[in-house]
C-alpha cells in the first residue's frame, strides 16, 4: 500500500535545503566516529550536502587509530599541554596511519551503489598541501619536534575546489614551507579553515547526542560562554567524552571569530547530520554566537507564519477569528519570536489611546515550544512596549487561560472595566474573562 509519509518531512525539510545551498560547511569527522560501523551512512550524508549544492570540506582525525599503530609498533609518546609529542619515530607511523585513512575516505566518497544516496553521483574529492603548518617549537624544556600548528591556509585553492563541486579532504599530516611533515589536531585545522574561509557552519561528532545536561538530555543550544562552563565541567571529570570536550573548544573559537553556527550531534544516531540540518529542531546541540531565536516586532512577510499560529486556536474557540484583512492592517501591533525563520509564537497589543489602555491579545505558541515560557517573554515585550507608550494599564480576554493571566500579576475584573469601545464590542455568549494590569505598579525593569 502506498503512503504519503515522506511530504510532511519533504516539505519541512525544503526551506533548509533552499537556505544552505551555496553555503559553506567545515565538517570534522574525528577518529571515534570513523572507527565505528555508521561512519559510512555519515559517509554517504556528506556526499548527499554535495548533491544539494553544499560546499563540504572534510576534516578527519585519527587520534584512536594513531594511538592503537603506536601501541602496536612498541612505542610510547608523551603529551605534554594535551598535545602528542611526534618524534622522528612516531611520525612515520603517524603519516601511514593517516595517510591510509585518506585513501580509505576518498575510496568511501568515491561509491556510487544504487542502494545509497550516491547512486549515480560523480563526487571529485581533493587533497594537497591547503594547509601550511609551522613547529609547535619548544615549550618549558619539552621539544614538540614534529608536532605543528597553523601557519597559513590557501584560501583561493580551496574555494576554487569548493566553486569545482569538489569535497576538500584534510587530514592531520600537513606539510610546512620547509618541505617537512608535521602532525596537528584535527580540531586546529578545522577551525582555522572555517575562520579562513569565512564558513556559515562547522559540524562535528562525538558518541552522546551533543552535549548533555544533568538529567540526560541534550542541550539544544549553547552560546560561547555557556559552552566553556560546559568544557570546564567536562574537563573536571574524565570520564567526559573527549571529541566533545574537543569540539566544544574548537566551537567556542569559531563563534568567536565569525563562524555563524556550530552543531555537534552522535554518530551513533542514523541520519543524525541530516536531522540537525534539515529539521526545525535538529537532534543535537547549537554553539552559536547568539540565540537562533529573535524577538521583534512583526513585519508583512510574517502574516502566514502568525495565521498558522492562531488559526487552530481560533477554531477551537480560544481567540476570536480575525480575517487576513485584518491581520495585515493590525501587523504593526504583533510582536513575534522568530527561530531560524520560522514564526514560533506571537503576541498582539493594541491601542485604546483614549483611556490610556493596552489589549493583550493573539497570544499563540507553537505546541512543540510550548515549555520554555515563551508566552512571558511576549507579555514582557509587550509590557514594556505599553509602558513606552505611555499606557496606565494592560488588558485581556480569556476563556482558557485565567490562571496563567493571574500568575503574570493581572488582577480580574468586571465588563465595566473594559474601554467603551472594547466594551461595547464584548460577546456575553463567549463569556469571556476580564483580565487587567496595573503597569503604574510595576517595577521600571521588568
Amino acid at each position: 500500500m502506498r503512503t504519503t509519509e515522506l511530504v510532511d518531512g519533504f516539505r519541512q525539510s525544503t526551506p533548509y535545503v533552499n537556505a544552505h545551498r551555496g553555503k559553506t560547511f567545515v565538517i570534522m569527522l574525528g577518529g571515534e566516529a570513523i572507527d565505528q560501523p555508521g561512519c559510512q551512512s555519515i559517509i554517504n550524508d556528506i556526499a548527499l550536502l554535495t548533491s544539494l549544492g553544499i560546499k563540504i570540506v572534510l576534516v578527519f582525525g585519527a587520534r584512536p587509530q594513531i594511538n592503537e599503530a603506536l601501541s602496536d609498533a612498541g612505542i610510547i609518546t608523551q603529551f605534554h599541554n594535551d598535545v602528542r609529542v611526534t618524534d622522528n619515530e612516531s611520525l612515520k607511523v603517524i603519516k601511514q596511519v593517516a595517510g591510509a585513512m585518506q585513501l580509505d575516505i576518498t575510496a568511501r566518497l568515491s561509491k556510487s551503489l544504487s542502494s545509497t544516496p550516491m547512486s549515480g553521483s560523480n563526487l571529485n574529492v581533493v587533497s594537497g598541501n591547503f594547509v601550511i603548518s609551522q613547529p609547535l617549537g619548544i615549550d618549558n624544556g619539552v621539544d614538540y619536534h614534529h608536532s605543528g600548528k597553523v601557519r597559513r591556509i590557501d584560501v583561493d585553492g580551496i574555494r576554487h575546489q569548493l566553486n569545482n563541486n569538489s569535497i576538500v579532504l584534510l587530514g592531520p599530516i600537513t606539510a610546512s614551507v620547509t618541505g617537512e611533515s608535521f602532525n596537528l589536531t584535527a580540531e586546529e585545522i578545522a577551525t582555522q579553515v572555517a575562520l579562513k574561509l569565512n564558513a556559515d557552519k562547522m559540524l562535528g561528532f562525538c558518541k552522546e547526542a551533543g552535549i548533555l545536561d544533568e538529567n540526560g538530555e541534550a542541550l539544544a543550544e549553547l552560546m560561547p560562554n555557556e559552552a566553556e562552563q560546559v568544557l570546564a565541567r567536562h574537563r573536571e571529570h574524565s570520564s567526559a567524552c573527549m571529541s566533545a570536550s574537543v569540539f566544544l573548544q574548537a566551537a567556542i573559537d569559531a563563534c568567536r571569530g565569525g563562524v555563524h553556527r556550530c552543531h555537534l550531534m552522535s554518530y551513533e544516531e542514523d541520519g543524525a547530520l541530516l536531522q540537525e540540518l534539515f529539521s526545525l529542531d535538529g537532534i543535537g546541540t547549537q554553539i552559536a554566537p547568539q540565540s537562533s531565536e529573535q524577538l521583534r516586532s512583526a513585519t508583512i512577510g510574517d502574516i502566514n507564519g502568525i495565521i498558522n499560529l492562531i488559526r487552530p486556536l481560533e477554531e477551537q474557540g480560544y481567540l476570536v477569528r480575525r480575517s487576513r484583512e485584518q491581520l495585515e492592517i493590525e501587523i504593526e501591533q504583533f510582536t513575534v519570536i522568530d527561530r531560524d525563520g520560522v514564526i514560533i509564537a506571537c503576541a498582539a497589543l493594541y491601542p485604546f489611546d483614549e483611556e490610556n489602555m493596552g489589549e493583550f491579545a493573539s497570544l499563540a505558541v507553537h505546541p512543540q515550544y510550548r515549555d520554555a515560557d515563551r508566552g512571558s517573554i511576549l507579555l514582557r515585550s509587550v509590557i514594556n512596549k505599553a509602558k513606552r507608550i505611555g499606557y496606565k494599564s494592560l488588558f485581556a480576554l480569556t476563556t482558557r487561560s485565567i490562571h496563567w493571566f493571574l500568575e503574570q500579576g493581572f488582577d480580574c475584573v468586571g465588563v465595566e472595566d473594559l474601554p467603551d469601545k472594547k466594551r461595547s464590542l464584548y460577546n456575553y455568549q463567549r463569556r469571556s474573562r476580564v483580565l487587567k494590569l496595573d503597569l503604574t505598579r510595576l517595577p521600571k525593569n521588568r
